[in-house]
């Protein structure tokens, strides 16, 4: 269908050498957009490309600080100069602490949230700056959490800065969207991912994820892909300030 067709499109997922990130910049690729994968470790970056070359996408790469704004602006500037136009963001990149919050240190929770809030921030107003530039729209799409929504104990900086992301969200769509930029989010639930395999591998918590969803199950980082496809198509050019969660269900339920 036309309307989720992405051919001619440019998405640069921050965060995608591997996990959720790499997931969705595969997903975004075979619905024919031209992804720039982006990653600090660059032999992990590189590898990933190759995999994503191999399987038929048309894929670029960087590497920048997601919280360095001279970074991100360096990173954008050369793009731009070698003549890649960004269509869709993804912001994506982030990080995870778990700590009380009475234990919590202040440059501890300036990590978090510079890594998972401010750079979200920098990245989406620098490349909306270009988009508006260019008068032809675009698609800014914020990974939240159900962090997003609600609290549990230890991650308060991550919660703070996944309820700044929702909001921020909300932000850009009230200010970009005579701009034909849509700004949304995605709220992903309890995912199988290399970082999380230890909780995976607790019986305990595995029980309790599997019995507090709705779904029965974990969420997979393919599970994303549809949404962030929906949200980077013209499918959504009406759909602007949401966030919508792929959680199995979990939120919908006490």
């Amino acid at each position: 269908m036309t309307l989720f067709d992405l051919t001619g499109c440019t998405a640069l997922i921050t965060g995608s050498s591997g996990g959720l990130g790499l997931a969705m910049a595969r997903g975004l690729a075979q619905a024919g957009a031209r992804v720039i994968i982006h990653g600090r470790n660059r032999e992990k970056l590189e590898s990933a490309r190759q995999n994503l070359s191999e399987e038929g996408c048309d894929v670029l790469t960087t590497s920048f600080d997601i919280t360095d704004e001279a970074a991100i602006e360096q990173a954008l500037d050369t793009l731009k100069s070698d003549g890649v136009n960004i269509d869709i963001l993804v912001n994506n990149a982030g990080m995870q602490l778990r700590r009380p919050l009475v234990e919590l240190e202040r440059a501890q929770w300036d990590t978090v949230i510079n890594t998972n809030l401010t750079s979200a921030f920098l990245l989406g107003r620098n490349v909306a700056r270009q988009m508006i530039e260019r008068g032809q729209g675009g698609k800014i799409i914020n990974i939240g959490s159900l962090m997003s929504s609600v609290a549990r104990p230890t991650v308060a900086a991550y919660t703070a800065a996944k309820g700044g992301v929702r909001l921020l969200t909300q932000s850009m769509a009230a200010e970009w969207a005579e701009h034909d930029i849509q700004s949304n989010a995605i709220g992903p639930g309890y995912m199988i991912t290399e970082m999380t395999q230890p909780l995976v591998d607790d019986p305990q918590f595995n029980a309790w994820i599997t019995g507090r969803t709705p779904s029965k199950r974990w969420g997979t980082p393919e599970d994303l892909i549809g949404t962030v496809i929906y949200l980077a198509s013209p499918a959504s050019s009406y759909v602007n300030g949401q966030i919508i969660y792929v959680d199995g269900g979990m939120l919908a339920v006490l």
